[in-house]
């Protein structure tokens, strides 16, 4: 089964990156509120970015290393833009 990393764009537009085996039941709950204190905070706007993994263990690091970047480099992979 894979899982998706993505990134979210709030209603303030602020970023919000989290995984998940079901990217659409996922921005259901994101749109509803009921998806993470984030979005019950902040209101969801639009997915902005999401790749997938094959594993659960390979998501959530990649998931920890894109929470670790700023604002910037989070817009550099979103552009497509990223330097590796």
């Amino acid at each position: 089964m894979p899982y998706i990393v993505y990134i979210l764009e709030s209603s303030d537009g602020k970023y919000y990156t989290g995984y998940t085996s079901d990217l659409d039941r996922r921005m259901e709950q994101h749109r509803n509120g009921t998806g993470a204190k984030f979005t019950k905070s902040f209101g969801f706007r639009k997915l902005l970015y999401h790749e997938k993994h094959r594993t659960r263990a390979k998501a959530m690091r990649r998931e920890a290393q894109i929470k670790g970047w700023d604002r910037s480099k989070k817009e550099a992979l979103i552009s497509g833009n990223l330097k590796q």
